[in-house]
């Protein structure tokens, strides 16, 4: 039960559930581990799970026709991660997702989850919390892209995601930040982000 415990304290800080309904909650996640460089979606393929990272770290990103990565999201402790559109509409996915560490995740396939949100409102609030969250963060981060300067955007997200920062691969953050990997060196060199 020590995998579940992280999860079940992410679920009981967002809805109120009694013991009974947390045991019917996690017996629908299964725990899987994944090794660093392993893949658990790739473009084509539907988007089985959504996956809650109890260790490790992932990032998923698009690849451009002309063969440039663009980091889409990353995701550490207790942080969910999936190619969503996929996952929602049960449509091939077009991200990769991939282990950036040895991680250990709790999976949730679409059907049971459905089944959850149905067998309880609770269950069903708690999906749409998350749901919300998550579009609130992608909108932030749209506005932040358009109208701050990359050194902003740098700042921002090392004052913001410190924890992040420095375990992800600095190529993938540099594109997730819109910038190649020598300018964010360059700004890092420069001690950015000491700054506040």
């Amino acid at each position: 039960m020590d995998n579940f415990q992280p999860l079940i304290n992410h679920v009981k800080s967002r809805v109120s559930l009694t013991e009974e309904e947390i045991q019917a909650f996690v017996s629908c996640f299964k725990v899987t581990k994944i090794k660093k460089r392993q893949f658990i979606i790739q473009p084509d393929f539907v988007a089985k799970y959504r996956n809650y990272v109890i260790e490790g770290a992932f990032r998923a990103y698009v690849v451009a026709d002309a063969g440039e990565e663009h980091t889409i999201q990353f995701a550490i402790e207790d942080w969910w991660i999936s190619d969503y559109s996929s996952y929602i509409n049960q449509l091939p996915a077009t991200m990769f997702v991939v282990a950036i560490e040895d991680s250990i995740i709790l999976q949730i396939d679409f059907e049971s989850e459905q089944k959850l949100k149905v067998s309880n409102h609770k269950f069903e609030t708690f999906f749409r919390i998350m749901a919300e969250s998550s579009f609130a963060g992608m909108q932030r981060r749209l506005i932040s892209n358009l109208t701050k300067t990359a050194e902003e955007r740098f700042v921002e997200f090392e004052q913001k995601y410190p924890k992040i920062a420095f375990r992800v691969p600095q190529y993938a953050l540099a594109s997730f930040l819109g910038m190649t990997t020598q300018y964010l060196s360059k700004l890092r060199n420069a001690g950015l982000h000491k700054k506040s």
